[in-house]
């Protein structure tokens, strides 16, 4: 392969596939050199073949895995037999390259058996992404079961014959209901996964039971109403596609991460967050949060309003802080009615400010922390216009908080309050087409840096 058609092909097919990742640069290589090898500080090396004599340097905020390694390896290979054909049609050469993606995807995920029918059933559910039932999008969902294989069996009905049928897109919901088929793609039957045990697994709060149903044999394929197409093993979401590109999601690197300098921070908390920016992110809700250090909640309080705080202790260091400003403004009347409003009991000020949303926040949360509350209820918490600000305990200090945001801040609401907020510890934010962004202080220049991106 063309050095150049190389740096096309990780630009609009490998970048996307490992979300925020980028070439920093090239570095020489020789024959001895894997095509694919670790790098330094969350880098990868990468080449078209053995014999080519420089190496792309990939770069993100996140460690690569081994088996996103071993991922990478099987896009190379089918890429380069591709470019081998030596095709001219633009458009037939992007259908094969991109296919080349969801075939390794496929092989990742299974043996050679099971991923070439789970390739098939992809196939054919992007054909019902493009299309309606009765004028609605609709979802579907599937298990292939690789420890099955009904082939040898009487009246074997194979996906092939079942899924460009419409009366397909009536027999799951892609949630709670599947049709599962064998290694082969031989139908074996429907299943609910609605009333799975709770076991350790990762993925968005709405796709929790399919997630613990694919244990090591079995693969959930999801496609949503949005037209994403979820990929389930091992009781995680491992890939998705969205908007039109496929991600991986390397979820336990990420949320070691959240414990960037701060050895005080609590796992449940770091997966809590995790786990609601990842459900935020797939109801398209859009969401911010912020997740800050110890030793700098007092600097973080100057940025959020009075009227959005929930919890008593830090209304009482706000307090304190706007009595000091108003006496350093040196007029008595000014400060005169600054203590008329705040030197008064947390619910008395609340009552007197008319702060509603803060008043019902509290009574719904009763004193819990972020990390005990249920899934479903952070979700909607962080889905509110505006942050939500969580001290490193979990104490949560205000939710849907308007920031007052720092002059040449960029971007919009949600960006310029993360990045703002990420001084003072990690702040994510979630955009509404579903990517998350993270953001934490570089010490020894006072920036802020990117942490993590996730698609």
């Amino acid at each position: 392969m063309e050095k150049s058609e190389f740096y096309r092909v990780v630009e609009k097919l490998i970048l996307p596939l490992f979300t925020g990742s980028f070439i920093e640069g090239e570095e020489e290589s020789y024959s001895r050199d894997s095509e694919v090898a670790f790098g330094k500080r969350n880098s990868l090396l990468i080449k078209p073949s053995k014999t080519d004599d420089y190496r792309l340097i990939l770069k993100r905020g996140q460690p690569f895995q081994t088996f996103e390694i071993n991922l990478l390896k099987s896009v190379l290979s089918e890429l380069n037999k591709i470019s081998l054909l030596n095709l001219e049609d633009e458009s037939y050469i992007s259908v094969l390259q991109d296919n080349a993606i969801e075939k390794s995807i496929c092989a990742a995920v299974s043996d050679e058996e099971t991923a070439n029918s789970m390739f098939g059933i992809l196939n054919y559910l992007e054909k019902w992404a493009a299309r309606t039932y009765e004028g609605k999008k609709i979802a579907i969902g599937i298990i292939i079961n690789q420890n099955a294989d009904l082939s040898e069996q009487n009246e074997v009905i194979n996906y092939t014959q079942l899924m460009e049928r419409d009366f397909f897109a009536l027999l799951s919901d892609g949630q709670d209901s599947y049709i599962e088929f064998d290694r082969k793609g031989n139908l074996i039957g429907y299943t609910q996964v609605n009333k799975m045990k709770k076991v350790q697994s990762i993925s968005p709060y709405k796709y929790e039971n399919v997630a613990r149903y694919c244990n090591e044999k079995r693969v959930g394929i999801v496609l949503t109403e949005n037209g994403d197409v979820l990929i389930f093993k091992n009781r995680n979401l491992l890939f998705a596609k969205r908007l039109g590109g496929w991600n991986i999601y390397s979820h336990e690197e990420v949320i070691q991460l959240l414990s960037y300098r701060g050895n005080y921070s609590l796992k449940d908390i770091r997966r809590s967050i995790y786990y609601t920016a990842l459900d935020t992110s797939f109801a398209y809700s859009g969401g911010c949060i912020v997740y800050l250090n110890k030793d700098k909640i007092e600097q973080a309080l100057t940025h959020i309003n009075a009227h959005d705080i929930i919890d008593e202790k830090y209304f009482e260091l706000k307090k304190k802080q706007e009595i000091e400003n108003a006496n350093k403004l040196y007029n008595l009347q000014n400060l005169s009615s600054v203590e008329a409003v705040y030197n008064v009991p947390f619910s008395t000020f609340l009552e007197q400010q008319k702060c509603v949303k803060s008043a019902c926040i509290r009574k719904l949360i009763m004193g819990k922390p972020f990390h005990e509350l249920s899934r479903k209820l952070r979700l909607e918490l962080v889905s509110m216009d505006g942050a939500t600000v969580i001290d490193n305990d979990g104490t949560i200090i205000a939710v849907g908080a308007i920031l007052k945001i720092e002059a040449g801040s960029e971007g919009g609401g949600r960006l310029a309050a993360a990045t703002t907020l990420s001084k003072y510890g990690v702040a994510i934010k979630i955009s509404q087409d579903g990517i998350m962004k993270a953001f934490y202080p570089d010490r020894k220049n006072g920036k802020v840096k990117s942490l993590f991106t996730v698609g």
